[in-house]
């Protein structure tokens, strides 16, 4: 069943990277007025670029978490099979 997932697995990253990148680009909008800063850029702060990384890290994690999950729903109901470990490892 783990091969037949990875369509599945392919097509939800592509869908969470366009997600991810179009809520950070809202998000960054109420922050700051300019577009987010990037390391490279000279003439801005150290904090505004590692705000801007920190954000555009937690949005993209927190899609990718989100359409990967629900791809795995999906995948189950249609196979009836759940691609994946069934809960965590007891540690």
């Amino acid at each position: 069943m783990k091969l037949l997932f990875i369509p599945f697995s392919v097509a939800g990253g592509l869908v969470a990277g366009f997600a991810g990148k179009k809520l950070f680009e809202q998000l960054w909008g109420m922050i700051d007025d300019e577009e987010p800063p990037e390391p490279e850029h000279r003439d801005v702060s150290f904090g505004k670029v590692l705000a801007a990384a920190a954000l555009e890290g937690a949005v993209f994690r927190l899609t990718r978490a989100a359409v990967d999950h629900q791809s795995r729903r999906i995948f189950a109901g249609l196979t009836g099979s759940w691609p994946g470990e069934e809960q965590p490892e007891p540690e």
